[in-house]
């Protein structure tokens, strides 16, 4: 009989590995009770999850979190968070079961979290992505990320794109929504902006092509400005 009880304990942590949490999550309990008027959504992708909430009675933007996380003994590296930026650069030792393969239970100390997974489908741009060239007067300008960067996570048929300094804490703006990839033809419907909530309802289209591992990104800005863009796998161009 001990044996068999040994033989369960080792199975167990295979089940929980086979479950997958790459794709999208909305936040429908806190603490027992369901989330009202607030609409938080979790993005998880390349060992990368970001995270931005609204308030869905007036769009108003209410936060913006995120960061590297490992699925083994589950715990997340805080790049940037908006309501605890003295969070930033901790490693949290949170706790998360699935319930179902679609919901999962995140403990962060004495909050309890459940998630909804809403997709977990993939395209050719799903992926956690660091801008590395930028068009300006006709003449690419490349950079090197470093502390200060901006990335945009996709992932699940949602997107989300944060600007911060992961050295100050400082944040610099974030924007996040629905999208789709097909045929060259990328197109984004932003439903949280932290710098307009009148651009909640916006919808973007631009061009884009993945070549030698690198996504180029070009049409007009939210702004109406023309604008050509280079990302790079963050994992590949970002190096602690």
């Amino acid at each position: 009989m001990k044996k068999f009880y040994i033989a369960i304990f080792l199975f167990f942590p295979v089940l929980l590995s086979a479950q997958t949490l790459e794709g999208s999550w909305i936040l429908t309990q806190r603490n027992g009770s369901p989330v009202q008027d607030t609409q938080a959504v979790r993005i998880y992708q390349d060992n990368y999850f970001s995270e931005a909430a609204k308030n869905t009675t007036n769009n108003e933007f209410l936060w913006a979190k995120g960061g590297e996380f490992q699925t083994r003994d589950y715990r997340e590296l805080i790049d940037f968070d908006t309501r605890e930026p003295a969070l930033v650069g901790d490693t949290l030792d949170s706790k998360l079961s699935f319930v179902s393969a679609d919901q999962i239970r995140i403990n962060h100390g004495a909050e309890e979290e459940v998630w909804q997974r809403l997709s977990s489908s993939a395209n050719d741009l799903s992926g956690n992505w660091v801008i590395t060239g930028r068009q300006r007067n006709g003449e690419m300008n490349t950079m090197t990320p470093g502390d200060r960067r901006t990335i945009k996570i996709l992932g699940g048929e949602r997107f989300q794109w944060v600007a911060f300094n992961s050295a100050t804490g400082e944040f610099f703006g974030s924007g996040a929504g629905t999208y789709t990839a097909k045929n060259g033809k990328y197109e984004e419907m932003i439903d949280t902006f932290s710098r307009d909530k009148n651009r909640v309802g916006t919808r973007l289209e631009f061009h884009y092509e993945v070549k030698d591992g690198q996504w180029h990104h070009s049409g007009k800005s939210s702004k109406g400005e023309d604008m050509y863009e280079i990302w790079s796998a963050y994992a590949e161009a970002y190096v602690k």
